[in-house]
């Protein structure tokens, strides 16, 4: 909240603003929604590092992708040239081409 807010005052109000996660009704009523949330995310960061290597490539396999539709499982729906796996590796490649990209654009932003 102070990271996202830091307008709000919850001065007197700092057990509201502990609680106020509870807000977020899909956490109880969708548990799997940040699970869904980030297994996409995951894919899509896949998909762009690809576009960074060869983007002619990396959107022929996304429209191969998005031409299954709801016909394939999900580990298919990966086919647009990203990896449907839990290693450490594939969080951790993803995770650094944001970080590195960040760390460039960063510099642009603050102009």
């Amino acid at each position: 909240m102070d990271r996202f807010q830091p307008e709000v005052d919850w001065s007197g109000l700092e057990a509201e603003k502990r609680g106020f996660w509870h807000s977020q009704g899909h956490v109880f009523t969708e548990p799997f929604y940040y699970i869904e949330y980030g297994l996409a995310q995951l894919g899509a960061v896949q998909v762009w590092a690809n576009s960074l290597r060869d983007q002619a490539g990396a959107v022929d396999a996304y429209r191969r992708a998005l031409a299954l539709g709801g016909t394939a499982p999900l580990p298919e729906l990966y086919a647009a040239g990203a990896r449907f796996a839990f290693d450490a590796a594939t969080p951790r490649d993803a995770v650094a081409l944001m970080e590195d990209t960040i760390t460039t654009l960063e510099p642009v932003a603050q102009g």
